[in-house]
């Protein structure tokens, strides 16, 4: 089992004490000793203070960051148990207008770009005309407060200002992405019965367009809900009621924009679990949460200033692309990119951070490894003085992800690996202005957020792998889930385990120096002998290894207390599997881990499956290779790559009749 003592100290960056003194971090506890006589010495000691006296803290952030509100709390929250928490009873507010009151007008409030290299700048003025206008169009159509307005949409200005529009009404957002297959977009839109659809017609990728009129025209026949549907760069000019021309409504002149204030729990958008059986759930958060956690995580973990440009690879429909948005409660600008980052070479994204003057720089993991292995060397082709953080989620970042960021992009340079989740649509762990980096390891829980590791039974452990657990509540976490009026799916989804504490599905370690190490989901943790082995470590190892593009690795519990252990890689083009590669990778593992490393069989396979969001779906991999059948276990409809499910089932097949 992992320990603190397998993950000596690496540090890679430490900050300068005016990159400390400069930090919207630092000034907030200075703030606390000057206005509240609370004083830190250190960031543990702000962090305990902030769980143990969690009401206080998050009252206090209220008043700090001056969030407007009409009303009156009596009380932080309506009770201690989760779930079923409710903050701030009896104040009302709206996200958009904070968005707007925080406007840096010395500052574009968007810049634009995408695969092609093109660039452009939206201001804030012409920002707030066009979400006027667009209000006017949603008002004359008699939307109001809770009423659903979708966008099938890719990640371009329209989006942003139809999210800001939709909420300056009180009415409820929820996106997805045009890659998405209708089954995909109807099962997630139906189930909230939206009274507006945004769409484009199509979206170009990686140099093709792709189009999205039949998907479109099915979504409107099957959602009956739908009275207007908005079409952004139509084809064809739409002739007639549903259909409306976005550009027709957002360049007509209309008078001022204006706010509605809802209750601090009233839901500000839905965003979609990937989750594996069933329809995703519709996870929706609130107003007051979300607008809380945002001003927190990005001020204090992502040290967003105003007047900075940041920047998030993103689509509609991941979490991310809503978090990118909190950075305009900062006075920040933010970049937007549609398309392929690989289009041509990897260092699209680098030219774009140049290009723009990025200061916070946020990718995937993946995209980090993808840079290491295709021997990309921003540091020698891409000037970037002006980008001072690097963001890294979506998975596990491995300790050669953080060697090749300090290597190849810049020595002094703020790495801030996170994890969170669309659950929060926030970071559970991150990044800390105040702290060093440390190799593969994430700087930090965050504040407020009182997450711990527990073992089997239920008690808290320190360097030593355990399961993720959230012990008291946040502001963040889902009021409730869509259709779900018993809170029947969300026990299950996060109480079931241990009653009144969340459990995430993770496999972590908090390290001797209250670091974070992520192996992994739990549900999909390789238990061999009872021994539990994060699958991150396992994908650590096959990410050394070039010949492998992709892998994924199950653990399949047999009857006798007996284990099969299989390892499906995917080569690079123009390589195969031999058995000097499978002896290369079981000795990695053997020597890097423990021979409980090693797989029972490696086998080759010509894909590997992601959800929509880009996680690896080996729950379902499992019960296929358990004897389960496909569509018993398998959402197609939450899958980037379907298609990729049939080598898995015909293996299963094969190996349960052999």
């Amino acid at each position: 089992m992992p320990c603190d003592m397998q993950h000596p100290e690496k540090e890679l960056w430490r900050p300068s004490a005016e990159f400390k003194n400069n930090s919207n971090l630092s000034r907030f506890i200075g703030w606390l000793q000057t206005e509240k006589g609370l004083a830190f010495s250190n960031y543990d000691q702000l962090w305990k203070w902030s769980n143990d006296e969690f009401e206080i803290f998050w009252e206090i952030l209220l008043d700090y960051f001056q969030v407007q509100y009409d009303g009156h709390s009596a009380k932080t929250i309506s009770q201690r148990e989760m779930p079923g928490v409710r903050w701030f009873e009896g104040i009302r507010l709206s996200y958009s207008e904070h968005i707007f009151r925080n406007a840096n007008k010395n500052h574009p409030a968007m810049v634009v770009a995408n695969e092609t290299g093109t660039l452009s700048e939206m201001s804030w003025d012409e920002l707030e005309s066009k979400v006027a206008a667009l209000q006017h169009f949603l008002k004359k159509s008699g939307i109001v407060k809770g009423d659903r307005i979708v966008a099938y949409v890719s990640n371009i200005p329209e989006a942003t200002i139809a999210l800001l529009a939709t909420n300056s009404l009180g009415a409820i957002w929820s996106s997805c992405s045009p890659d998405f297959g209708t089954q995909a977009v109807v099962d997630r839109f139906a189930q909230i019965k939206p009274r507006v659809l945004i769409a484009v017609t199509g979206y170009t990728y990686g140099g093709k367009f792709f189009d999205k009129k039949s998907v479109l025209e099915e979504v409107v026949k099957v959602i009956p809900s739908l009275e207007k549907v908005i079409v952004i760069n139509p084809t064809t000019t739409p002739q007639a009621d549903p259909f409306h021309d976005w550009n027709t409504i957002v360049d007509n002149a209309v008078t001022k924009l204006t706010f509605e204030r809802t209750d601090f729990n009233d839901p500000l958008w839905v965003l979609y679990s990937s989750g594996t059986t069933g329809l995703p759930k519709a996870i929706t958060h609130s107003q007051g949460g979300v607008l809380l956690e945002q001003l927190k995580y990005i001020s204090f973990h992502q040290d967003v200033h105003g007047g900075e440009r940041c920047f998030w690879y993103t689509t509609t429909g991941w979490m991310m692309w809503n978090h990118l948005h909190g950075c305009l409660l900062c006075g920040a600008t933010i970049v937007l990119f549609d398309g392929s980052p690989a289009l041509h070479s990897m260092d699209v994204l680098w030219k774009l951070a140049e290009d723009t003057d990025t200061a916070h720089f946020g990718v995937s993991a993946g995209f980090i490894l993808g840079c290491m292995k295709g021997g990309v060397h921003p540091t020698r082709e891409r000037k970037l003085p002006a980008l001072r953080s690097i963001g890294s989620t979506g998975s596990t970042l491995p300790p050669e992800g953080f060697d090749w960021i300090y290597s190849e992009v810049k020595k002094d340079l703020w790495l801030t690996s996170m994890s969170g989740g669309t659950d929060i649509c926030s970071a559970f762990v991150g990044g800390n202005p105040l702290l060093p980096v440390n190799a593969g390891e994430i700087q930090c829980r965050a504040l407020g957020c009182s997450l711990e590791s527990w073992d089997e039974g239920g008690h808290p452990v320190v360097a030593t792998e355990g399961e993720m657990v959230i012990t008291r509540p946040m502001p963040s976490m889902p009021v409730f889930f869509w259709n779900d009026p018993d809170f029947k799916r969300y026990r299950e989804s996060y109480f079931e385990y241990y009653p009144g504490v969340w459990r995430h599905g993770d496999w972590i370690e908090v390290t001797s120096r209250n670091g974070i190490i992520i192996y992994g989901r739990s549900d999909a943790t390789l238990n061999r002998g009872g021994v539990r082995i994060g699958t991150s470590e396992i994908y650590r190892t096959l990410d050394t290894v070039e010949e492998v593009k992709d892998s994924i690795i199950l653990c399949i519990e047999k009857t006798g207390g007996e284990f099969y252990m299989p390892l499906f890689v995917v080569m690079q083009e123009g390589q195969s599997l031999t058995d000097a590669i499978r002896k290369k990778i079981n000795q990695l593992l053997r020597t890097h881990y423990s021979p409980r490393h090693v797989p029972d069989e490696i086998i080759e396979a010509p894909d590997v499956p992601y959800t929509l969001s880009g996680k690896k779906t080996e729950a379902p991999i499992k019960k296929i290779l358990m004897g389960k059948d496909p569509a018993n276990v398998v959402n197609f409809g939450t899958l980037r790559n379907p298609g990729s499910i049939h080598f898995f089932a015909e293996f299963a097949k094969a190996k349960l009749s052999s």
